[in-house]
């Protein structure tokens, strides 16, 4: 062990007695503490914890969850030196236990007040092993997820047991996929040392979900997707002291950022005969105890701390001292298979050991009592009634007495009751939104201070005269070829620069799309604001509860499809909140609604994060569910929900949001199916020029993949009421200078690949919008009738504009304006004449003009 002078415990120890905060170096050296440095060590430790439960309201309890242990596949495609757990296909009767044997386990944990059904399982056993393979394919099932999916609804719906699922890796769709029936997931961080997975004879090499970078995106991922986490590390398996602190400080980062790590366990080698670390001693139970504390310490009282209780031999009182406020689960019926040399303490036993250090033992269920009481997000509609029936509403910890039984699982009833502020469309041009927050704002969306240890780095350097001139002569010359460094300068360009830029871009323009200036006479739909999905940039969404809050019924979408066409549109566009109480049909509801109502309408709905939610809902892959959708109505995708496409940029931007590999992989299925869609950008928050420049060339490469976008759609952020902005995070918008130069440089950089460049003149004033028009525009987007996503964000431009408001605006820069469909084709007699008739917008959403008063004698 690394000898720590004197000095630098006393230094470690004043500040943790201090409840001053932990730095790497400072953990680093309590880890060490033994003897008398680890008596105060623990001293404070207990007092962070005990401070913690008081604060909500479990003072002197420690609370355990009694659980039934599935081990649902033993095959792993990992092959860890430490694990008994997983083993080969010969050595198993089959490469799956049954559905029958899965009951069979529930059924009798139920019988004996049981109330958690942990499935354990190896990692997507099918990668490796044929015998996994092949029992998937006899069963019916896709992969590993879809059974794990599919026996956690059958032990909700017949045993009523609450499944924690710890399956290993899991992708971000993976949790959209398992949140529905599933409380609570977990995965063992184990150790952030790459040594360890990249070293051949370390315990993780071979091991491809051992990657520390992999399984902390996965605890990311699941902070993102609001689902109740666990999580912890494993010590003494090889890695160093400064590994283990590495460790803790990397949990305490996800844990502040999104608020979903529920509890952490600090678990101990313990060697396992017929294995490769056979040979290697046990982790000492002070080592252990020191580790607890520190981590208890860095955590703080908010965090819930485990310690397994069959792992530390006799020393309960030594870990209760420590800082821990959990015994994890134990089951009274099936063993330890992670450990099975070492059977789980009978509960009373455990009981009289708690009581022994003057603590109560108290039961929990799976999923923590601060999630149970905080319900949404954390907590899916379809699995809250069986959590309901076993909770005490009170504390949420298990209700004393309940009995778990079998419930159906089922999508939520009621999805489409109309309700709320259902004329927001109207109201937020005159009475506007309630409020400029939400009441949950400064922990809904994350740890503020946090999100900005996130902000990308690099600012916006301008270029230099000489660069900008080299970039315009390349821009003019060969428009596809800028490359990054030379489109980035071209940003920056200002004055007779600028005006240059523009003028390139008009002139492809005009050699591309000609010189009408495009609009669509269309409506949008938000059927519903009610969204848990944490979007920071996101004025619009609301909680059900909330005053702005509304959900339309199919009835009253389809009045207003109905509306819109009367008043000659060709198209709707209906995109809306991921609301939980929606039914997995709801998408295909409301495109079948339109369609049966107004059978010509293009339906353009459903960005691609509500594509996700749908099939993940429906338990469809993506192609499948977009053959649905088709099949109901829908015509083309709005390619929202970009944003920025860079991982970098969108987990600071938004909570929950589908990454960028999940976008593009929706668009690119779209337009393998024969979906066209649009493309966006969401510009000038937290990004940086170099970031617009490579979204646009992704969008350029995806285009030549697959030519399914029809326009390119720039987005400037609106700031005015965006959570992010209110926190100091994000910036102002783009400026005026940074929207003629990013408008241009996107008409340039697509040229020959995306005929047509859209602005949004809802987020750009009229004399902005001439601007762009005259610097690469051809197209306005639509009449709207009614937007009300930006006009909830501050945006001052209206939530509609007539086809005279349209004419007028553009009528300066002497360009023809034509009105066109939803494919840029041309409109029939019949829809020019019925729009020519209402100005392109119906008169339920047309601003009342003030009255006079004529009678009053002069």
């Amino acid at each position: 062990m690394t000898v720590v002078s004197e000095s630098a415990f006393r230094r470690a120890l004043a500040r943790a007695r201090d409840g001053k905060a932990l730095d790497l170096t400072e953990a680093t050296v309590l880890l060490h503490a033994r003897g008398e440095q680890l008596d105060a060590l623990l001293g404070h430790a207990s007092r962070v914890r005990d401070a913690g439960l008081e604060a909500v309201g479990r003072s002197g309890i420690i609370t355990y969850s009694r659980k039934v242990f599935i081990p649902l596949t033993r095959l792993c495609r990992d092959r860890c030196g430490y694990c008994t757990f997983a083993t080969a296909p010969n050595k198993l009767p089959a490469a799956f236990l049954s559905p029958d044997e899965v009951l069979e386990i529930a059924r009798q944990g139920a019988a004996m007040g049981c109330k958690e059904a942990l499935f354990t399982l190896g990692d997507r056993p099918e990668d490796r092993w044929r015998q996994a393979r092949e029992w998937l394919d006899a069963h019916g099932y896709d992969d590993t997820l879809s059974y794990v999916r599919a026996m956690a609804i059958r032990v909700l719906e017949e045993t009523g047991l609450l499944p924690h699922l710890n399956p290993g890796v899991l992708t971000w769709r993976d949790l959209q996929r398992l949140k529905p029936v599933a409380p609570s997931m977990g995965m063992m961080l184990e150790t952030t040392s790459r040594r360890l997975f990249e070293e051949k004879g370390q315990p993780h090499y071979g091991s491809p979900d051992k990657d520390p970078a992999v399984r902390l995106r996965v605890l990311e991922d699941a902070g993102r997707s609001n689902v109740p986490f666990t999580t912890g590390i494993l010590i003494g398996i090889g890695e160093t002291v400064e590994d283990r602190a590495e460790s803790i400080f990397a949990i305490r980062r996800v844990a502040r950022e999104y608020g979903g790590i529920q509890e952490v366990i600090v678990q101990n080698f313990r060697a396992k005969p017929d294995t490769a670390m056979r040979g290697l001693p046990d982790a000492d139970l002070e080592e252990l105890a020191a580790t607890i504390a520190v981590t208890r310490l860095v955590l703080g009282p908010k965090a819930r701390v485990q310690a397994p209780p069959n792992l530390v031999g006799d020393e309960h009182a030594l870990m209760i001292r420590a800082g821990i406020d959990d015994w994890g689960g134990v089951s009274p019926l099936t063993p330890d298979h992670v450990n099975p040399e070492l059977p789980w303490p009978q509960i009373e036993a455990l009981a009289d050991r708690t009581a022994e250090s003057g603590f109560r033992l108290r039961e929990r269920l799976t999923i923590y009592p601060e999630y149970v009481r905080a319900g949404e997000p954390w907590l899916d509609p379809r699995v809250a009634a069986h959590v309901a029936a076993l909770a005490d509403p009170e504390t949420g910890l298990a209700r004393e007495g309940a009995i778990p039984e079998g419930r159906p699982w089922q999508e939520p009833d009621g999805g489409f009751a109309p309700g709320g502020r259902v004329d927001l469309h109207v109201e937020v041009d005159t009475t506007g939104r309630t409020g400029d927050r939400r009441d949950d704002f400064d922990h809904v969306y994350g740890d503020w201070d946090a999100l900005r240890d996130r902000l990308p780095t690099a600012g916006n350097t301008a270029g230099t005269p000489a660069e900008i001139r080299q970039a315009l002569n390349k821009a003019a010359s060969d428009p596809a070829g800028l490359s990054d460094e030379e489109a980035v300068a071209l940003l920056s360009a200002d004055g007779e620069a600028l005006d240059e830029l523009a003028a390139i871009a008009d002139a492809l323009r005009r050699e591309a799309a000609g010189d009408d200036v495009t609009y669509v006479v269309n409506r949008n739909i938000n059927f519903t604001n009610v969204c848990y999905t944490g979007c920071r940039f996101c004025a619009f969404a609301q909680r059900r509860t909330d005053a702005d809050a509304y959900t339309l019924s199919l009835e009253q979408v389809a009045d207003r499809a109905e509306e819109a066409w009367q008043a000659g549109a060709t198209e709707v566009c209906m995109q809306g909140g991921i609301h939980p109480d929606l039914p997995g049909t709801a998408y295909f509801d409301i495109a079948r609604a339109v369609k049966e109502r107004t059978p010509d309408m293009h339906v353009h709905a459903f960005s691609p994060m509500e594509v996700i939610n749908g099939a993940s809902r429906a338990d469809l892959s993506i192609e499948e569910w977009l053959h649905g959708a088709r099949e109901a109505g829908v015509d083309s995708l709005p390619g929202t929900a970009a944003e920025i496409l860079d991982d970098d940029v969108r987990w600071v931007l938004t909570k929950g949001k589908l990454p960028a590999a999940e976008w593009i992989d929706v668009i690119t299925t779209a337009h393998r199916v024969g979906i066209p869609t649009t493309a966006t950008m969401m510009y000038g928050h937290v990004d940086n020029h170099l970031h617009w420049v490579r979204h646009i060339k992704l969008i350029r490469r995806l285009q030549e993949e697959t030519g399914g976008f029809s326009e390119f759609v720039l987005l400037p952020f609106v700031h005015t009421s965006a959570p992010i902005y209110l926190a100091g995070v994000a910036r102002p918008g783009p400026t005026a200078q940074e929207n003629r130069a990013v408008h241009a440089l996107a008409r340039i950089l697509l040229h020959g690949a995306i005929r047509n460049i859209q602005c949004s003149w809802v987020k750009l004033q009229d004399e902005l919008c001439r601007q762009v028009l005259q610097g690469g525009v051809n197209d306005l987007g639509g009449t709207l009738m009614e937007e009300t996503i930006s006009r909830m964000a501050g945006s001052e431009n209206g939530s509609y504009k007539t086809i005279s408001e349209l004419r007028a605006m553009v009528e300066p820069t002497g360009r023809p304006v034509r009105q066109r469909t939803t494919e840029y084709g041309t409109p029939s007699e019949e829809r020019l004449a019925a729009s020519a008739a209402s100005d392109g917008v119906c008169q339920s959403v047309r601003r009342l003009l003030p009255t006079l008063d004529i009678t009053s004698s002069s």
